[in-house]
């Protein structure tokens, strides 16, 4: 399933990408540095009216931000693999943790720790189409 859009219309998108999510809670990003990836997830986690500051997590690897879900706290993890060599020093850092959490996880890059990533994820590919237009793209795996 592909949709169009401009940054323009990104929240609209993140809204409809929630639905997609039916009752799955992590979803996987892909795309070239500069397809818009962080700036997705920040308009994700304003839709789900996260109260933290979002900001990229490249050098942290993992941030954890608090919404309220049904009523309950909850979190959301964003992880940013791209700093990572591999999926043993994932584990290390707490990405293994985060994805078998039951919260919500947003992973960019998740191509280095591929087979850390539970059934059940979302995968979507982020296409920059000119400046302003992205692709994106829920992925079949």
């Amino acid at each position: 399933m592909k949709k169009i859009f401009s940054l323009n219309d990104i929240i609209p998108i993140a809204g409809w990408l929630l639905q997609q999510m039916d009752d799955k809670k992590i979803i996987a990003f892909y795309g070239q540095m500069g397809a818009g990836k962080t700036t997705l997830i920040y308009t994700i986690c304003q839709v789900l009216q996260v109260e933290d500051v979002v900001s990229s997590p490249t050098f942290s690897i993992i941030n954890e931000y608090r919404f309220t879900d049904e009523g309950k706290p909850a979190s959301v993890y964003h992880m940013d693999l791209y700093r990572l060599r591999d999926e043993e020093e994932a584990v290390r850092a707490g990405v293994e943790d985060c994805l078998y959490s039951g919260h919500y996880c947003f992973v960019e890059w998740p191509e280095k720790a591929p087979e850390l990533f539970p059934e059940g994820t979302l995968y979507v590919s982020l296409t920059v189409i000119d400046g302003d237009q992205r692709e994106l793209e829920i992925l079949k795996k």
